[in-house]
């Protein structure tokens, strides 16, 4: 059953964000396991449903359908809220003198087991999106493409250590070479200890002697990069290709992705549907009624198309095997719908013809 996140917080549908934020506030106030009474249960139940009904889009979703489908929903790993930013719960006690110098999006993380502790492990370089597009014929087929890409990456004169070529190294002196650094904070809540990453040495407890002179101890520095990227056959515009570890590069830790959105330029004749490719073909009536022979420019050169006798408008001819490649032996079809080129002016003696025509019945 579906939890009733009013009924947690103990307020009424339509409720403002003010009063939403009030009754979280009392409640996390009165059952925080920290507390003499506290009920950890309480405590995240509250939190997690402040999660929603603060969030504009997740309580739209909540009001509409009783679940939130935005990133994953509520109800994450130990009742957190998944994908929510613990600073929402800072901005919920804002106002309060005891929490004036402490980091409550780190706080509350800590709570939940995704503190500074347990969430902070090797950092991560940010991710990129960049747009690219192609041609038509190009999505059909597939297509390799070389981007030239300026972004944070790895120097390529030290190999991302930081150190001089041929440099020793010594002990942290930020960490004493234990490579984290712990840090106490008092709040209202009580004493909280954090451990993070030395941002000195990145964890490693060393540090070179003598620093690279091209990145200056970094391991990484501004560079351009060429990066090759396969486009499949049967892309659609607005996909997404995901090329990983392509991002930016961090010092002490694992580089980014790079997002590839790709935008296909339409065509004047062909389109595509699932495997097929479609388009039309004109034809004179006489053609439609005694059958012919056109040609017919396709993605991949002319090919000849026999128009059987009788057509009618708007029927379709299949060419099988000249539609999207699946793999590498098998391919969707060509599809043509035949459109009927009627005369808008008839010589007399077409008129003269078509009433004999009409005469028979035809």
């Amino acid at each position: 059953m579906a939890k009733d996140y009013y009924t947690i917080l103990g307020v009424p549908r339509g409720s403002s964000k003010d009063d939403i934020k009030k009754a979280f506030r009392k409640l996390a106030h009165k059952y925080h396991p920290d507390k003499t009474g506290g009920d950890a249960t309480r405590f995240k139940e509250a939190s997690e449903a402040y999660a929603v009904l603060s969030d504009d889009k997740k309580r739209g979703e909540y009001d509409a359908y009783g679940r939130v489908f935005s990133e994953g929903g509520a109800g994450g790993p130990q009742g957190a809220p998944s994908g929510f930013d613990f600073n929402d719960f800072a901005r919920a006690f804002s106002g309060f003198k005891e929490f004036e110098d402490v980091d409550l999006g780190d706080l509350f993380g800590d709570i939940f087991g995704f503190g500074s502790g347990a969430r902070r492990g090797a950092p991560r370089g940010r991710d990129i999106s960049i747009d690219v597009e192609i041609s038509f014929a190009d999505s059909v087929f597939g297509v390799e493409r070389k981007l030239l890409l300026t972004k944070t990456s790895s120097c390529s004169e030290c190999s991302g250590s930081g150190a001089k070529r041929g440099s020793e190294t010594i002990l942290c002196s930020a960490c004493n070479g234990r490579g984290k650094i712990h840090e106490t904070r008092r709040s209202f809540f009580g004493t909280f200890t954090s451990v993070s990453a030395c941002s000195v040495c990145h964890g490693s407890g060393k540090m070179p002697k003598d620093k690279c002179s091209a990145c200056r101890g970094a391991g990484v520095r501004q560079a351009q990069e060429e990066i090759a990227i396969t486009i499949p056959p049967g892309i659609e515009s607005g996909e997404m290709i995901r090329l990983t570890g392509a991002g930016e590069a961090v010092p002490g830790g694992t580089p980014g992705d790079l997002y590839v959105k790709i935008h296909v330029q339409k065509h004047a004749r062909f389109r595509k549907e699932g495997a097929n490719l479609e388009t039309d073909l004109s034809v004179k009536l006489t053609d439609a009624l005694l059958g012919a022979t056109y040609t017919l420019a396709t993605l991949e050169g002319d090919i000849e198309v026999t128009i059987p006798e009788g057509v009618t408008h708007g029927e379709i001819l299949r060419v099988r095997g000249k539609g999207i490649p699946l793999d590498r032996s098998r391919r969707g079809d060509l599809l043509i719908t035949i459109k009927i080129q009627f005369p808008t002016r008839l010589s007399k003696k077409a008129r003269e013809t078509l009433k004999i025509l009409k005469e028979e019945g035809i």
